[in-house]
């Protein structure tokens, strides 16, 4: 069923730099491919890949350097020629993992083994935030807009500090989220009163209308709506943005997603669960009421679901997937014109990234085309059951056993036949992988071609080398 196409509003593309953080030349090279696709903006995540300074330097990241100011203020520049704004994203209550991690800030957690949530009640957590504010405002010097995070605030209200605070009548752990940010917000727009203020919405979903309007939150923050399922419920959606627009927020946004909201460990997207995704959103801006003010969409790319978890997909692999969604939502639905918009724009004959065949052997317009490739290969490979379920084949179970291997026991004829098989399979790996490696090297750090060996190949070669090398010594003991 067709929808009217996105209304009105910047279309914002999600970079999230917290894991595997583009070369900064392949950075420009995907600007120039969004704006190519029509984005509007860039909502950039930089977490510990910005050049903090002074006391804040701890912050910066230690796997590979952080970016530098000149190439900070090059992206920019690109952008802003193509007529995008760049908006930072900077967690100031949940997800601080990145800061809280750091033994100098573990006093500032709100609780001990939580590494994310900052303790509302330290002044030293508000002054912290506002210096990271700081340095990343400073660093942006047109920037007209802030998203301040406010996500997944686990554990609030745990803390002893909370608890005491919780212990007065009439307090509330929905206050004590509402007091920090609009203390936050508050200390921005005295700082910079031009600056617009975005946060995500979750932790205001369960409030009532009355407490949100009692909070003096209105009038200092849009809400962004963030919902990246291909089964989003539009009635509840709908009714959410109302309620926020009711309470004196009327200026909201909304979050889909194009990448990195599969799993928490996903290498390969399917372009079709994050076009429904964006299908589900169109219904939700074609249902609200005139009153609702929607600013615009942010297509989110989580490269890691947190600062402590894996690496999910890379953006290469992830292209086809967001030019599906633009079309769709510029088009209203993913019609045949809309796909072959994506095929034509990236040379390829499919949106889905495992089974896009090249059409055109210009490479211009799919920045990594050859990476994605590669992923593609190595990861069907690394999921193909002979290999991930070598162990367990007949031959292994039946004459390779761990009581085999114990007593060094086995029939010579049957197990050089094991091991043969494990060296083809291993050979062709490892020369997949290496070929993959000295792709990634050339559009990400060092660091994130050895995590993403370390995540997808390492745990799937293990078993089969151990089986190799365990032959090798059973043979010489039992063949002269």
């Amino acid at each position: 069923m067709k929808s009217p196409p996105w209304p009105k509003g910047k279309k914002l593309v999600h970079l999230d730099l917290k894991g595997a953080p583009p070369r900064v030349e392949y950075l420009h090279k995907l600007i120039e491919l969004f704006s190519q696709l029509g984005v509007d903006g860039l909502l950039v995540e930089y977490e510990d890949m910005f050049p903090y300074e002074g006391e804040l330097k701890l912050l910066q990241a230690t796997a590979q350097p952080a970016y530098s100011r000149e190439e900070i203020l090059s992206v920019q520049e690109l952008a802003r020629s193509k007529g995008m704004e760049v908006i930072p994203l900077v967690q100031t209550f949940g997800h601080m993992e990145f800061v809280l991690k750091h033994r100098p800030m573990w006093s500032l957690r709100e609780v001990a083994e939580c590494v994310g949530t900052l303790n509302p009640h330290q002044e030293g957590g508000v002054r912290l935030v506002m210096e990271i504010l700081r340095q990343v405002v400073e660093l942006h010097p047109d920037v007209n807009t802030l998203h301040i995070g406010a996500d997944e605030v686990y554990m609030l209200g745990e803390g002893e500090e909370s608890k005491l605070w919780l212990a007065s009548p009439g307090h509330t752990v929905e206050q004590l989220f509402l007091s920090h940010v609009t203390k936050v917000a508050r200390a921005i727009k005295q700082a910079w009163p031009h600056i617009t203020i975005i946060m995500w919405d979750d932790m205001m979903r369960g409030m009532s209308q009355d407490t949100l309007k009692a909070s003096g939150l209105a009038g200092l923050v849009q809400p962004m709506l963030w919902d990246y399922t291909p089964n989003l419920d539009v009635d509840t959606t709908v009714s959410l943005l109302e309620k926020y627009c009711s309470a004196g927020m009327s200026d909201l946004w909304a979050a889909s997603s194009f990448k990195g909201s599969t799993s928490v460990y996903t290498c390969v997207p399917s372009t079709q669960r994050h076009v429904d995704n964006h299908l589900e959103w169109l219904k939700v801006a074609a249902s609200v009421s005139a009153g609702v003010n929607l600013q615009g969409i942010a297509i989110t790319g989580w490269q890691r679901y947190d600062h402590l978890s894996v690496l999910c997909e890379l953006m290469p692999v992830a292209l086809p997937s967001l030019a599906a969604c633009l079309q769709t939502l510029s088009h209203g639905q993913f019609s045949t014109e809309a796909q072959s918009k994506v095929t034509e724009k990236l040379g390829v004959s499919s949106v889905e990234v495992e089974a896009m065949e090249r059409t055109s052997a210009d490479d211009s317009l799919f920045p990594g085309r050859r990476l994605a490739e590669l992923t593609v290969e190595l990861n069907s490979l690394l999921n193909s059951e002979d290999i991930r379920f070598f162990e367990n084949n007949m031959f292994v179970r039946g004459w390779f056993s761990p009581y085999h291997r114990q007593r060094k026991m086995v029939s010579p004829l049957i197990i050089m036949q094991i091991h043969s098989h494990a060296s083809t399979y291993l050979a062709t790996l490892q020369q997949k992988a290496e070929a993959m490696r000295e792709e990634m090297v050339r559009l990400y750090p060092e660091s994130t071609a050895q995590e993403w060996i370390e995540e997808h190949f390492s745990p799937i070669v293990a078993p089969l080398q151990r089986i190799s090398e365990d032959i090798r010594v059973c043979v010489a003991e039992m063949v002269p």
